[in-house]
């Protein structure tokens, strides 16, 4: 069990397990911090930098701070942390200035600057419709995933995410979890004729037996039921359709438990009669 440390957030006492990252602890406790890279399903890399706060350390004297990123600054006892200082709004625009020159295109990006008081970039704006601010975010959870099929390439401006060599990756999913969390929805994506098509590559969506909807590429099966010791009876109806059959068998087990005259458990009824 984590030991429990004192903390103080925008003047607010908190007691928190030591160690835990501070953006975590904020966004648990409803304090509100803008972020762009991070994602529970993936560890955090601090890649946007806008999750920047002000922090003092017991030990310090009392007109010492310093900045770090929320994502990767762990509790510990006596810390002091303000998210909103005057120090941290600087810094946090600094960033979104950059952003826009980058994607000046971006409607998640527009939002957030404006919501911090930044309308237009005082940079050169960057040519071109990729609204990709690298936060790494796609490449992390691809590889999360297991099919490291994308990556970063090149250097400093001309730095991108890419597929080996530019072509359609071989090692590729169809899974869409690439584009699922990119924070500015710049991975495009389309679907058609029981197709997908993404990075370059098309798959072949895997209809579900139940209602017909197309719910995983084959090679999302083929990949599970080789590295995951799934069966490929896992995959013959869709999520959704599997939910709808484990909540009627239920419904029936407590039909069945309750005849007798008490009357059925479910959406038409509630118990026994009292008319």
């Amino acid at each position: 069990m984590s030991t429990l440390v004192k903390i103080k957030i925008d003047e607010k006492e908190y007691e928190v397990p030591r160690g835990r990252y501070l953006l975590a602890i904020c966004q648990e406790n409803g304090i509100p911090i803008p972020t762009l890279c991070h994602h529970e399903s993936v560890e955090p890399w601090g890649g946007c930098r806008l999750c920047v706060v002000e922090f003092r350390k017991k030990r310090w004297d009392s007109w010492w701070t310093e900045l770090a990123t929320a994502c990767l600054y762990p509790a510990e006892d006596g810390l002091c942390v303000w998210t909103r200082s005057e120090k941290v709004m600087k810094a946090r625009r600094t960033i979104l200035d950059l952003l826009l020159a980058r994607c000046p295109g971006s409607e998640v990006i527009t939002k957030i600057a404006a919501e911090h008081g930044v309308y237009q970039t005082s940079f050169a704006k960057r040519e071109g419709e990729d609204n990709c601010i690298l936060c790494g975010l796609c490449t992390r959870v691809c590889d999360r995933v297991g099919a490291r099929a994308i990556a970063t390439a090149l250097r400093g401006a001309l730095k991108e995410v890419s597929t080996p060599f530019g072509e359609p990756p071989p090692d590729c999913l169809g899974c869409l979890s690439c584009a699922h969390v990119c924070p500015t929805h710049t991975i495009g994506h389309t679907e058609a004729d029981g197709k997908r098509t993404v990075w370059g590559r098309t798959f072949e969506l895997v209809r579900c037996s139940g209602c017909g909807a197309a719910s995983v590429t084959r090679e999302q099966v083929e990949y599970a039921v080789r590295t995951k010791n799934l069966s490929p009876e896992y995959f013959v109806k869709c999520d959704a359709c599997k939910r709808r059959e484990s909540a009627a068998t239920f419904a029936g087990l407590l039909f069945d438990e309750r005849k007798g005259g008490e009357g059925p458990v479910g959406p038409t009824g509630s118990g026994p009669s009292h008319e």
